[in-house]
């Protein structure tokens, strides 16, 4: 049963009124293309990539990983794509040093240091309306401040004014944003970082109740939502001289996802500075150590006693297998490519959890016990 002909009649005289492209059949809309995040795990758990055409936080504690995963975003579909450009609005200090060191071509960055929100607001509206880059970055809403705030004394207090200043940045944020339904245009990722405060007077049954700046209308303005937390860390023996912490283990949770599964889990090793006798460099992710632990848990690679076996290739013993999947790119990008297909086929549900991800077993990825589903 099609449309009725009042529908039909009222679509065409809205979009002859209203631009072509105002009303359309929802089967006929364009679908915009995800961005990745650089990291395996993490477009699994977002259900392939941070959404394109709208607003995304990442939310954490203090030198917990967030902006290293904002930079590694970049440098990965900028390693993808040659016209990738991004707004970097600084709030905090953009440190060029830290960037380059996680892949980051530096002149594909506008950078926009200002901590008064009005202006960071207002440029990136700018910036997005007029379709002027590919990525939108806060970095981060806690170190704006609205100017009438910054104009008053220190003893002068202004209630929840950058949180009225937010929510009428994602209403306007809205026709910014917004792409043609009908005809292909380049889409854009929105980021937001953001910190952890304490909630003042709230309960929680563990721990301190804690809270996320910028008001509720954010929260409900966000297509997706990550937590990020440090697990812990990664360390490297010095001879005679103990260990040094070189990076440390990234949990990222989503909390809100409008278009996959929320409550998804993803880890990720990060290097936070160089670790020659374990093989990285400053600013690298341990990306096959990410890639055999999501293909053992999605059963691309399969495992028998001592033997892994993944189609026709077949390896001894741990180290064959790791060693192997670190010189060949070809295979890597195979195994990659059937983990998503795999992952994120949605009659093939098999999500991970924290729970599931309990323990590493002999082969340096973690055990999953996945749970049965009842019919």
């Amino acid at each position: 049963m099609g449309l009725s002909a009042e529908a039909v009649s009222l679509a065409a005289e809205l979009n002859k009124r209203l631009g072509e492209g105002s009303v359309v059949l929802a089967s006929d809309m364009r679908v915009a293309r995800r961005f990745t995040s650089g990291s395996l795990s993490l477009d699994v758990a977002l259900g392939g990539g941070w959404p394109g055409n709208q607003w995304s936080e990442i939310l954490g504690l203090e030198s917990h990983g967030k902006t290293a995963i904002a930079l590694k975003t970049i440098a990965a579909n900028q390693a993808v794509d040659p016209d990738f450009s991004t707004l970097w609005i600084a709030a905090e200090h953009y440190d060029v040093d830290q960037a380059t060191a996680l892949g980051v071509d530096n002149t594909r960055v506008v950078v926009a240091p200002t901590q008064e929100m009005e202006v960071a607001y207002e440029t990136m509206l700018k910036y997005t309306a007029a379709r002027a880059v590919d990525c939108v970055v806060l970095d981060s809403y806690p170190a704006l401040i609205a100017k009438e705030e910054e104009e008053k004394a220190m003893d002068e207090a202004v209630m929840a004014l950058g949180a009225r200043l937010t929510g009428k940045f994602f209403r306007k944020a809205g026709s910014a944003t917004r792409r043609s339904l009908v005809v292909a245009e380049r889409p854009m990722l929105g980021l937001f970082i953001n910190q952890y405060r304490d909630k003042i007077g709230a309960f929680a049954p563990h721990g301190t109740p804690r809270t996320s700046p910028g008001g509720n209308a954010k929260n409900y303005a966000f297509y997706s939502r990550v937590e990020v937390t440090r697990d812990e860390w990664i360390e490297q023996a010095l001879p005679g001289k103990g260990k040094i912490k070189v990076g440390q283990k990234i949990k990222v949770r989503t909390i809100k996802n409008k278009s996959a599964a929320p409550q998804q889990i993803a880890y990720l090793d990060f290097y936070f500075r160089d670790a020659p006798a374990l093989g990285f460099n400053r600013g690298d992710y341990d990306l096959v150590k990410e890639l055999v632990a999501m293909a053992i848990v999605y059963d691309v690679i399969t495992r028998g006693g001592a033997t892994f076996r993944f189609v026709e290739h077949k390896w001894t013993g741990k180290d064959a297998m790791w060693a192997a999947i670190r010189e060949d790119v070809a295979l890597r990008n195979q195994i990659s490519d059937q983990v998503r297909e795999v992952a994120l086929d949605p009659l093939r549900i098999k999500g991970v959890t924290e729970t599931d991800l309990s323990s590493a077993d002999q082969v340096g990825v973690r055990t999953i016990h996945r749970r049965r589903e009842v019919a």
